[in-house]
């Protein structure tokens, strides 16, 4: 067995290095991501070690390079692609629902689209406006694309993996303000499936389910929850589309209640298709409804207020109140 602490970022690091070394056809794209090694530097070193050709800095165009990115699977390559900031995705959006999307659908299924567009997402860096947002739903809502996100770094070691390894395209959320949480991370594990939820600690009394960022503050509301004598089950749900339904409604018939917890606005988010599939399969076994804790309905605010608008341990916890007082 490897295993090493790394942390979010280097680990996302050594698996794109791990894909490059493996397969010639492995191509990164993106802005800065050369002798900068990105904004984040995930690619730090890369371009020094594969060279320019594989490893490409490209102008500031989103669409153009999502569009090169699709011309390039066309041609047998696996193209990764990088979006600098959540909020800089939108001009390429058009390509990714009209074009990525729909090309293995609009061939009969004789064309592979090996696109993996990697996404840093989400608040809690303090950044100005289109630098934080939370778009997966807009993403997880087209039929044709897979929608990711790890929560620890051997998530995001082995997910990246499987992804640049898939032969669809996958939308691939990075959680920008766990990028320097460290864990351990086992680089010859067998992992399970891609789009398999996890249950990220045990519990009884109420199932906590997140993704990407808000994972770590379930667990620490679990922790706060455990304190008063109260056992919460937290489910890393690491995949919204396809989502694994089942691994939550198994945790929902043990615990009888649910409460879900993204950063997104709570309107139309995920937790909305969460609420309403485990309504439908668990009916009989809740005794409380499903709860929601996200973001506001409201444009991303300044830095100063950021503190407000993002769900946190408080908020979490007065939900598990809320629900546990049914």
């Amino acid at each position: 067995m490897t295993t090493t602490t790394l942390t979010m970022a280097k680990a996302l690091n050594e698996a794109l290095r791990q894909a490059l070394d493996t397969d010639p056809k492995v191509l990164l794209m993106g802005e800065d991501i050369g002798k900068l090694g990105g904004v984040f530097r995930i690619t730090d070193g890369l371009q020094k070690d594969f060279g320019e050709e594989r490893v490409i800095d490209t102008p500031l165009a989103e669409s153009g390079i999502v569009g090169t990115a699709i011309g390039l699977a066309l041609r047998g390559y696996r193209p990764v692609v990088e979006i600098q900031f959540d909020g800089f995705v939108f001009p390429a959006y058009d390509q990714i629902v009209t074009q990525l999307a729909k090309m293995h659908a609009r061939a009969l299924g004789k064309v592979k689209m090996p696109v993996v567009i990697r996404i840093p997402y989400a608040g809690g860096i303090g950044a100005v406006e289109h630098h934080s947002e939370s778009p997966e739903t807009l993403f997880a809502h087209i039929p044709g694309l897979k929608v990711v996100s790890p929560s620890n770094p051997q998530d995001a070691y082995w997910m990246l993996r499987q992804a640049i390894d898939c032969d669809d395209p996958v939308i691939f959320f990075e959680p920008k303000r766990r990028y320097w949480d460290k864990g351990e991370v086992d680089t010859e594990a067998i992992p399970g499936p891609l789009h398999k939820a996890r249950v990220a600690s045990a519990g009884t009394d109420l199932t906590l389910a997140a993704y990407g960022p808000m994972v770590k503050v379930c667990l620490e509301a679990a922790a706060a929850a455990a304190k008063e004598g109260r056992s919460l089950e937290v489910v890393d749900l690491r995949s919204l589309s396809p989502m694994d339904f089942d691994t939550i409604q198994a945790s929902v018939e043990k615990t009888r209640r649910l409460v879900i917890v993204h950063e997104a606005p709570v309107f139309l988010g995920t937790g909305a298709e969460i609420a309403a599939r485990i309504t439908e399969r668990c009916f009989y076994h809740l005794e409380a409804p499903v709860l929601r804790v996200g973001g506001f309905h409201a444009p991303y605010p300044p830095a100063r207020l950021e503190e407000e608008y993002l769900p946190g341990l408080d908020r979490v916890l007065d939900a598990v109140d809320r629900a546990l007082a049914y």
